[in-house]
């Protein structure tokens, strides 16, 4: 005889379908009810308006996230304007190396900031000219490569790129400065070693470097008139 009803899926079907059946039969509704997790039961009603709020819950707290990372963007976003009218603004190879580390270390808490140039002759401020050929010798795959990494390094690699303070860094982010040639290395380090993750994005640091790269081309050409001057 069970095979003359219809199954729960086909009830579940047909309610979905009709869905205003309830408006039209309401006295259905005091009776049912649906089992409560603390026990006993409620009626239908009463398990949808839980039902409503726990979702009502779940969209606020979206909402709030959103809402988080909006706020975060904002910050970020001044960050970043302030950064690269700081380094437009430079005249200078040094003036340059000198705002960077300024803006890195004020702005955006960065603990160690280190500004390398390839084979840069003159006063350069702040940024440490080395060879290229070293530099291809001692962090070849960061020389070679034109993205930006991020986790940990070797220590002799954290020597090249921080000197005496490489000892002190547990975790950093490199993005290589090109344009049209390698220019040099931005590293950005931090003592903690979870701060910079292979997993973690990338996207801030590489933007500095593209401006870097751009700022940094016409200022090194003009250093180099001056030099040979």
């Amino acid at each position: 005889m069970s095979g003359e009803f219809p199954s729960e899926d086909q009830v579940a079907t047909w309610l979905k379908a009709n869905k205003d059946f309830f408006e039209r039969h309401p006295d259905l509704l005091a009776d049912l009810t649906v089992p409560h997790p603390a026990g006993g039961a409620v009626s239908l009603v009463e398990r949808q308006v839980g039902v409503l709020r726990e979702r009502n819950l779940e969209l606020r707290e979206r909402l709030q996230r959103l809402l988080d990372v909006a706020r975060e963007n904002d910050v970020l976003f001044e960050k970043m304007r302030g950064l690269v009218l700081a380094l437009l603004e430079a005249g200078s190879v040094a003036e340059l190396a000198r705002a960077l580390e300024d803006e890195l270390k004020s702005r955006f808490g960065s603990e160690f900031v280190s500004f390398l140039l390839f084979d840069v002759a003159g006063p350069t401020g702040t940024a440490q000219s080395v060879a290229l050929q070293d530099a291809q010798g001692q962090v070849p795959s960061l020389v070679r490569g034109r993205q930006a990494v991020a986790g940990h390094l070797r220590d002799e690699e954290l020597t090249f790129l921080f000197g005496h303070e490489g000892r002190l860094v547990k975790s950093c982010a490199v993005v290589p400065i090109f344009h049209e040639r390698p220019l040099g290395l931005l590293a950005i380090g931090s003592a903690d070693t979870a701060h910079f993750r292979t997993s973690m994005d990338t996207l801030f640091i590489s933007f500095v470097g593209d401006v870097l790269a751009r700022v940094l081309s016409p200022l090194l050409d003009a250093h180099a008139a001056r030099q040979s001057a």
